[in-house]
């Protein structure tokens, strides 16, 4: 079926991302088991509240500090939290551009309120058009209320904008939000190299 819209995800699609940068920053810090961040119950539902907008970035901060054994500032932790966050890429900045006005463009991300801003500022930095102005809307998930990979999440998405579920597009770099895109009845594109967004799209558009 014909791609009528089109639900990109933000990382791993538009920005570099490098989990364990944040996790090597937090081992300096003094964290403990870092690398276990995501995948403990007490932290994942912490990091769950933040991107869903549930708690406040001062709030996320103070929790952090107590998975840490040292004496680190909150400056200290956002940059550390930050410091996964890497290049806006411009080739698919040029996807977009080469889709304004073909397809209905949106955006699903799980980010929070520090990685957004971080975002936008190094959009700004790339490009002369503010994020916003790509996008019919944007959806992140600290201001959205919702996350991926929930069905739901994309149910919503497609009822507030009346999409067809089949003749969307739903791209993203993670599996598991991969279907729960295809739960929901959308099509999906795997994104496993952010390099390859041009050539991959090509094959649906």
């Amino acid at each position: 079926m014909e791609i009528d819209a089109i639900i990109f995800d933000l990382g791993g699609v538009f920005i570099h991302i490098d989990y364990e940068a944040t996790i090597a920053e937090f081992r300096r810090l003094g964290f403990r088991n870092p690398h276990e961040l995501y995948s403990q119950k007490e932290q994942a539902f912490l990091f769950q509240h933040y991107e869903t907008g549930k708690i406040s970035t001062p709030h996320f901060i103070n929790k952090l500090l107590e998975f840490v054994d040292s004496k680190p500032s909150p400056n200290q932790i956002v940059r550390g939290w930050n410091a996964m966050l890497g290049k806006i890429e411009l080739t698919s900045i040029d996807v977009l551009k080469s889709l304004q006005g073909k397809k209905r463009l949106f955006m699903l991300s799980n980010t929070n309120e520090m990685h957004w801003e971080i975002v936008q500022r190094k959009w700004n930095l790339m490009d002369s058009n503010p994020i916003e102005s790509y996008f019919e809307k944007i959806y992140v998930s600290h201001e959205f209320g919702m996350r991926k990979p929930h069905v739901s999440t994309f149910q919503a998405v497609c009822l507030n904008n009346q999409l067809d579920p089949s003749s969307t597009l739903f791209i993203d770099d993670s599996i598991q939000h991969i279907d729960g895109a295809k739960e929901a009845g959308l099509q999906t594109l795997h994104l496993t190299d952010i390099l390859q967004l041009d050539v991959k799209i090509n094959q649906f558009i």
